[in-house]
């Protein structure tokens, strides 16, 4: 099988997978339960959402490791599960998705503020927790990283470099861009483009957005992104719509053909790689994939 990366080059729009949230919750997750420690205690209700992806046409089906550094299981108390949890995710997402595709697996934020930007963390806190989750990641069987849902370039530096180092595995980073009156930031100010450079100078292979915004929004994200990297692919994983709140509820409310009718100026303003974020499913995938082949 052709790399991801020789794909991409081949000019092959791929299709990754949805979100992996709202199904583990469907699932029986609870509030304040690990979602990563399902990957040890559940393994085949977490598999069941690769196979449901992958059934609905996913090229890329990522592992269910987003908060899987020892940070973000401090938290639950569970910082001694790291490795084996990681480990777990990406040999469960390997063996439902086998050699019909690739496996990226999620790494999200610490939740910390990096040093330079206010907050406690060191450039070596940050680059350690990764390093520990990026490395049990490869053991398990990933075929690539998908750094992702980042708001702090330093951070999202320090997790790509990590990967790099202690890997041999291609690095997919992401970025959560909020529109405002200066137009489309991360939290912490930096513009698309200025992400996007950031991340392809820590060595980066792909980059993009994720979360945050609809499909709507994501076309101008994606125009930023390109016109600041002609040559880099680009990831692109939006939400099915903007959440609203109804009866204590978040919902997101657009459908699969409203994303799927998107596609093509997605496509056309230079998204190698879509998927979907929050609130999408694989009804979702199986019409963006309709509509990008």
């Amino acid at each position: 099988m052709k790399s991801l990366l020789e794909r991409i080059a081949s000019g092959e729009v791929l299709i990754s997978d949805g979100a992996m949230g709202t199904f583990l919750q469907a699932k029986g997750l609870q509030p304040g339960e690990s979602p990563e420690l399902w990957c040890i205690t559940h393994p085949d209700a977490i598999k069941s959402i690769a196979e449901a992806y992958i059934a609905a046409g996913s090229d890329i089906i990522e592992t269910n490791s987003f908060g899987g550094t020892s940070y973000k299981q401090k938290e639950y108390g569970l910082e001694d599960k790291v490795v084996e949890m990681n480990r777990a995710a990406a040999r469960i997402a390997k063996e439902a998705m086998g050699d019909k595709g690739y496996v990226a697996a999620s790494i999200g934020s610490t939740g910390q503020i990096p040093y330079d930007e206010g907050g406690d963390a060191t450039d070596e806190d940050l680059y350690n927790a990764f390093k520990e989750q990026v490395t049990a990641l490869a053991e398990g069987g990933a075929d690539a990283f998908c750094i992702e849902t980042m708001m702090s370039t330093i951070e999202a530096a320090q997790a790509v470099k990590a990967a790099k180092d202690n890997t041999g595995l291609p690095v997919i980073c992401t970025f959560t861009f909020e529109p405002g009156a200066r137009g489309y930031r991360t939290m912490m100010g930096a513009t698309p483009a200025d992400a996007a450079k950031a991340a392809v100078e820590a060595g980066a292979d792909i980059v993009g957005a994720n979360c945050g915004n609809g499909i709507e929004n994501m076309i101008e994200i994606t125009r930023q992104i390109r016109e600041a990297l002609p040559e880099v692919p680009i990831m692109i994983q939006a939400n099915a719509g903007k959440p609203v709140l109804e009866n204590g509820k978040t919902l997101f409310k657009d459908t699969p053909e409203d994303m799927a009718k998107r596609v093509p100026e997605l496509i056309a303003a230079g998204a190698n790689i879509i998927g979907g974020c929050c609130g999408t499913t694989p009804d979702h995938i199986r019409a963006i994939v309709k509509a990008a082949k």
